[in-house]
């Protein structure tokens, strides 16, 4: 397969089970490739909490033709490396090797997401080392807040659960009950095959006939419903740190809602990565009070989350708490001149371009992407989404966000 500029973006194709399948061309001598599957820790029932984490774990540690050394030892032997992550709303496994062991690696990865047994020895070990992660997680109070946080913003909704669990309730599972989760989690129609390489599509398509083609389950995932009410709050922890730390946020807007990459665009205005957004430049450049301060914005499926965060000294608690209600303030208040906001469009645009330049972030948000959407925009798709939002959306966006008396905030003192 000759890949030039008339390439198509991406292709896909849907298997018979249902499962979808996405392919990029990329002129390289590495391919990426994986499987993301539409289940998080808010799929969870409340006995399983910490599941969706641990039985992304346990994937790599017995199916019912290899141990976990096998498994282990199936790429790295050809210079491959193998991953996973879990989130709220996915679970993603994936690969890179070169091109030569693609197949290699979706067969692996076919094998261990679909045909895991979940040993309990393997389980009973796991158990401990998941134990250890929550505890340096309980001892790093600049994460910890996160989901802290989470959870007092959500409240008894499984999103306000944490991706990691409880311990009490991990040290009683079982092969059975992950075996429940992953027959009705883990179906074919809830899972997109993502590669991208330098092949033929019907190559791909073969590979994934012969490694994927099981039939679907007839078990019925959880539905997922939406936080129905949100009441804000204010918390203030003692922990034993040497800062406070800090973070402030709203409800905001889901994956598919219409203000979406408007929103993207103000938070990055207004905390972004660049030295030149507003809160580094009053916290930090201006005033001299923190080493970071950031915003975040993270939509799910039906509803989103924002956020502000820093950390600074005790005594400049206050101050730094004032400075970021008087830039929001700003914000609410004052429209972004046009001359600005083509400065702003032109680094969220230069900041995703360059992103994209690295080929593994590329790849999962390939496989991401078409989970959610089935589709996959290119750079210039989202340079033209963002070149369409106007100063009025931004404000409108703060007026409605950046509602003071609907702020949740947690302090760690």
């Amino acid at each position: 397969m000759i890949i030039d500029e008339n390439t198509p973006y991406f292709y896909s194709h849907t298997l018979a089970n249902g499962m979808r399948v996405v392919f990029k061309p990329e002129n390289s001598t590495v391919s990426y490739c994986g499987i993301a599957v539409n289940t998080g820790s808010r799929d969870e029932m409340e006995h399983e909490q910490g599941m969706a984490h641990f039985t992304e774990h346990l994937l790599f540690k017995g199916t019912a033709k290899r141990r976990s050394a096998h498994i282990i030892n199936r790429l790295e032997h050809v210079g491959g490396e193998l991953n996973a992550f879990t989130s709220k709303e996915e679970t993603v496994v994936y690969a890179a090797v070169l091109r030569e062991y693609t197949e290699r690696a979706i067969e692996l990865i076919a094998d261990i997401t679909l045909h895991s047994t979940f040993p309990q020895k393997e389980i009973d070990k796991e158990v401990i080392i998941i134990l250890d992660e929550i505890q340096s997680y309980r001892d790093a109070p600049s994460e910890l807040i996160f989901d802290d946080f989470e959870d007092l913003l959500f409240g008894d909704h499984q999103l306000g659960h944490n991706i990691l669990g409880k311990a009490e309730v991990l040290q009683q599972l079982t092969t059975e009950k992950a075996l429940e989760y992953v027959n009705r989690q883990y179906l074919p129609h809830k899972m997109v095959l993502f590669v991208t390489g330098k092949f033929d599509f019907k190559q791909i398509i073969r590979w994934a006939e012969k490694y994927l083609s099981v039939p679907e389950r007839t078990t019925t995932p959880l539905v997922r419903v939406a936080p129905t009410q949100y009441i804000p709050q204010r918390k203030i922890e003692k922990k034993n740190t040497n800062q406070v730390h800090f973070i402030l946020g709203n409800i905001a807007y889901n994956l598919f809602h219409s203000q979406k990459m408007a929103m993207y665009l103000l938070t990055n205005i207004l905390g972004g990565p660049g030295m030149n957004s507003l809160l580094n430049l009053s916290l930090r450049e201006k005033h001299g009070l923190v080493y970071n301060v950031e915003s975040s914005f993270q939509p799910f499926t039906d509803t989103g989350m924002w956020t502000v965060y820093f950390a600074c000294d005790p005594d400049n608690a206050q101050r730094c708490e004032e400075l970021v209600y008087s830039e929001l303030a700003k914000i609410r208040d004052h429209r972004i001149s046009e001359s600005a906001l083509k400065k702003y469009k032109l680094q969220l645009m230069g900041q995703m371009a360059i992103g994209s330049e690295s080929k593994e972030s590329m790849a999962l948000s390939i496989g991401k992407s078409f989970l959610r959407y089935n589709k996959i925009d290119n750079l210039e798709t989202v340079r033209k989404s963002i070149e369409a939002v106007t100063a009025e959306q931004l404000q409108e966006i703060a007026q409605t966000i950046f509602k003071s008396d609907q702020f949740t905030t947690l302090i760690y003192r």
